[in-house]
């Protein structure tokens, strides 16, 4: 993993540009604290940000954005705050549902959604089922989502594929294993945004983000906009990806 810590700004060009983005949603509470205003105006300003930045993304050709929007350590939060996440996630549902097809936009939850309420399932369910067929650009949300939790539960499943007899463990791969994965089928990131400052990874996607070049910054998540993703992409074309290997320079 490459780390950056912001500096100059840069514009991309079209060439070069990563496949898949990973972003940690991070600062939406220090971002209403500045402003005097409660912590879910925070999240609220994050949501309608995560809108701005996945057009953004699909404009200029990127093919997936993974956001990491709650995790399963995010349950230790106040009650009031978690419902007004959930809330605005729902909300959220409502109103794009019906302008993601029309975009040509796929939008695929990634994490535990069974311990969410019906109602939020429903939604996440009639998403699915109304964006399947979309091969277009495509929003992955993580929502209670752990990498930590999600290592455990592939090495669950491939150990049930062993026992009822449709693998051996000496079969497993590291190609292979992704497909236990909650991110089956989805290519790694390359690049992974970290807003708000924050040095780590906070158990977000840490199979697939081994060989991610990692872009942090300072600007909180609200005002994490194109001009700040266009200097992330700007620093990424300047990294020479080797993969443990040797420069080629």
């Amino acid at each position: 993993m490459a780390l950056f810590t912001q500096k100059q700004a840069g514009q991309a060009d079209s060439s070069g540009l990563p496949r898949h983005v990973a972003v940690i949603m991070d600062g939406n509470g220090r971002w209403a604290q500045r402003r005097g205003l409660p912590r879910t105006a925070g999240h609220r300003a994050g949501a309608e940000n995560f809108r701005t930045i996945a057009t953004y993304c699909k404009e200029r050709g990127i093919d997936y954005l993974t956001a990491y929007a709650f995790s399963t350590e995010n349950w230790k939060r106040p009650q009031t705050e978690i419902d007004a996440i959930m809330g605005l996630l729902e909300q959220y549902l409502r109103e794009s549902v019906e302008t993601m097809a029309r975009d040509n936009i796929r939008l695929r939850f990634l994490g535990d959604v069974g311990v969410l309420s019906p109602k939020l399932r429903a939604l996440i369910e009639e998403t699915d089922e109304l964006t399947r067929h979309i091969t277009g650009f495509q929003a992955n949300i993580c929502l209670n989502y752990g990498g930590r939790d999600e290592l455990v539960r592939a090495a669950r499943r491939f150990a049930r594929d062993c026992v009822d007899g449709k693998r051996v463990p000496e079969e497993l791969t590291e190609a292979e294993f992704p497909s236990y994965l909650w991110s089956a089928g989805l290519p790694d990131p390359e690049l992974l945004i970290r807003p708000g400052g924050e040095l780590r990874v906070s158990n977000f996607l840490l199979w697939q983000c081994a060989y991610s070049e990692i872009y942090v910054t300072d600007t909180l998540w609200p005002d994490f906009g194109r001009e700040e993703l266009d200097r992330a992409f700007a620093w990424y074309q300047t990294r020479e990806r080797r993969f443990g290997g040797l420069s080629k320079k």
